[in-house]
């Protein structure tokens, strides 16, 4: 089964839990690219804060065969 992971600051993802996500919580860059680094290939969808997003540096954001999407602000 195809997950979708939600990848950032506790306060804005904890919620997506609740709709059945895979949550990550990761507050600075670091927990960000660990994080990143561990996705399995089953995820289908990877939504991320804008600061997860800024922490990738917009290049990393490429991952084969996946959706990535950013919140809004």
């Amino acid at each position: 089964m195809a997950l979708v992971v939600v990848l950032g600051e506790a306060a804005r993802v904890e919620g997506f839990a609740l709709g059945g996500a895979t949550v990550i919580t990761a507050e600075d860059r670091d927990a960000v690219l660990r994080a990143w680094t561990t996705l399995g290939d089953d995820v289908a969808v990877i939504v991320l804060t804008t600061k997860a997003s800024a922490a990738l540096d917009g290049a990393a954001i490429e991952h084969d065969g996946v959706l990535t999407v950013v919140m809004p602000p």
